[in-house]
């Protein structure tokens, strides 16, 4: 049985809803706001750099193992969210695993259409190979698109021959940009944040008049042999919950160890509100323990 705090998390959020269709800057500037709830605790070390080019940001906490890196890769439909969205959730997973964590501002659309997300994520990959990480103690994980993004990274880099990491994580990936998911419809009534015309606008952004089905911007059509070990993790009261699901079973018909876990009552990304739901800090601490099982 789900806690009390979704339920908190849930009316917060459906009253949070606008009543007519918001500007691409209103939805940056929400997504800001939202997470300024949730505070960096003070023994966080966020240190800025220049990945390859692309601005990112390294948090790190005191159990970070610096010879551990997870490169995170936010969520927000490619077209918002930036490091400051993400840092209490980066720092969540470097405390779970372990590791320290690079967050970057890949460029965003109706701006930077795709492939720009991708060419900026596969661009600090190879910049932390460059400056010393060993693949075999790495890992890419993202939520939403960014979840998205990662297996088109982990597509993008094998098809280049860069080694791989060792694993990979997915919260609530969204790797079908038309939409199509039965959950779409069969999920609509429960699912507080995420719905498919406001989905499929973004889509339009990033996609910019491309092919909804190209498979670096959407990764259920892409080729996904010789991928590391995934983990995805998905509620069961979300619109994407069908994503999850075939991109898992589309990633284990073509070899790829994966993990999923559908966890009950759960909304898109409950990672994110950690700090309230006992639930989200619950999953951070399996990533942990899944990145820790296959690094080396």
């Amino acid at each position: 049985m789900a806690s009390e705090a979704l339920t908190m998390i849930v009316n917060l959020l459906r009253s949070q809803r606008p009543l007519q269709e918001p500007t691409v800057e209103q939805m940056r500037a929400g997504l800001e706001a939202m997470a300024q709830m949730s505070p960096l605790p003070a023994d966080v070390e966020l240190t800025t750099v220049d990945a390859g080019g692309v601005p990112g940001a390294w948090v790190r906490v005191p159990e970070s193992d610096p010879d551990r890196v997870v490169l995170y890769l936010h969520g927000g439909g490619y077209v918002i969210g930036s490091i400051r969205t993400h840092r209490d959730l980066a720092q969540r997973i470097a405390r779970a695993a372990r590791c320290r964590v690079l967050l970057i501002d890949y460029r965003l659309a109706p701006e930077h259409p795709h492939p720009a997300a991708v060419e900026d994520s596969t661009r600090a990959y190879r910049w932390l190979l460059e400056t010393g990480s060993d693949p075999k103690r790495m890992a890419i994980a993202g939520d939403s698109a960014g979840g998205g993004l990662t297996v088109a990274t982990l597509v993008a880099l094998r098809d280049a021959g860069v080694p791989l990491p060792a694993a990979a994580v997915c919260l609530s990936p969204w790797v079908d940009l038309e939409g199509i998911g039965e959950s779409m419809t069969t999920k609509a009534a429960v699912d507080p944040m995420v719905q498919r015309e406001p989905l499929l606008r973004m889509a339009s952004m990033y996609l910019a008049g491309q092919d909804p089905r190209t498979p670096l911007a959407a990764p259920l059509y892409a080729d996904l042999r010789g991928l590391p070990p995934l983990l995805i993790q998905v509620g069961t009261a979300e619109t994407l919950l069908d994503d999850s699901v075939r991109l898992a079973e589309r990633a284990r018909a073509a070899g790829v160890q994966v993990t999923l876990e559908p966890w009950e009552d759960m909304i898109h990304v409950w990672q994110a509100f950690a700090a309230m739901l006992p639930e989200g800090q619950q999953a951070i601490e399996r990533i942990g323990e899944f990145l820790r099982q296959h690094w080396q």
